[in-house]
């Protein structure tokens, strides 16, 4: 455990749930621990849950950071996100994310990336707000939204940067269902659990064929968001 994250090595699965006493930032030291975290649940090859804090998944990117004047910084972030998303995406594993409350903008696009996704009843939000805030969404957020989401939806979540409460994100196809607040993580864990019966080696190649499209069309959108853009774009 560290003062970001735990690690729990349950005997079907490893979970790790994300908890800075706050929002669950996504600065450069989480997206660190989250890679280290994800090193030891591939080390055990048991399915993986990700979860956050009660009341949230995680609030995004470091505002710090984001609205600092170290551009450098703000761009390793960010890369660092993207990189994160991909590799839970494509983790040969069976990966659950418990949604415990509210999961905005980097925090939505993690949710994006596991197989079973679900959240917790409340007054909560999830969606990418970007273009409300007034930034241009990225290349790799479009393409992995629009991988999950309905076509409206999607629409509405990047056009728009619609924030959806749980039942609304269940429609939508960020969450995959919706339990009780203090059942989240007991029903995360239960599924990855049930998930562990399977040939974790049939389920990596399954997952591997089924992602291919989507994975490579993500890796083609980071190096074009990596590109330097002009003025407005």
């Amino acid at each position: 455990m560290t003062e970001l994250l735990s690690v729990l090595e349950e005997p079907a699965c490893t979970v790790i749930v994300l908890d800075d006493g706050k929002a669950n930032a996504l600065s450069s030291a989480m997206l660190d621990a989250v890679g280290t975290a994800l090193d030891t649940a591939v080390a055990r090859g048991v399915p993986v849950v990700l979860a956050g804090r009660p009341g949230v998944l995680s609030g995004g990117f470091d505002l710090k950071v984001m609205q600092g004047d170290d551009h450098d910084a703000r761009m390793a972030m960010v890369f660092a996100g993207f990189e994160i998303a991909y590799r839970l995406l494509a983790l040969p594993l069976p990966l659950v994310v418990g949604c415990t409350g509210h999961a905005i903008a980097m925090g939505a696009f993690m949710l994006c990336a596991g197989d079973r996704r679900i959240g917790a009843v409340g007054e909560f939000r999830i969606g990418a707000n970007e273009t409300a805030l007034g930034i241009v969404m990225p290349q790799f957020a479009i393409e992995l939204v629009q991988g999950r989401l309905t076509p409206a939806a999607a629409d509405r979540a990047l056009l728009t940067g619609e924030l959806f409460g749980p039942a609304a994100a269940l429609d939508a196809g960020f969450l995959d269902e919706v339990v009780a607040g203090s059942e989240v993580l007991a029903r995360a864990v239960a599924t990855a659990e049930a998930l562990s019966a399977y040939d974790m080696g049939v389920y990596a190649e399954t997952k591997r064929r089924v992602r291919a499209p989507w994975l490579t069309a993500l890796r083609t959108a980071i190096d074009t968001d990596a590109r330097p853009r002009g003025p407005g774009s």
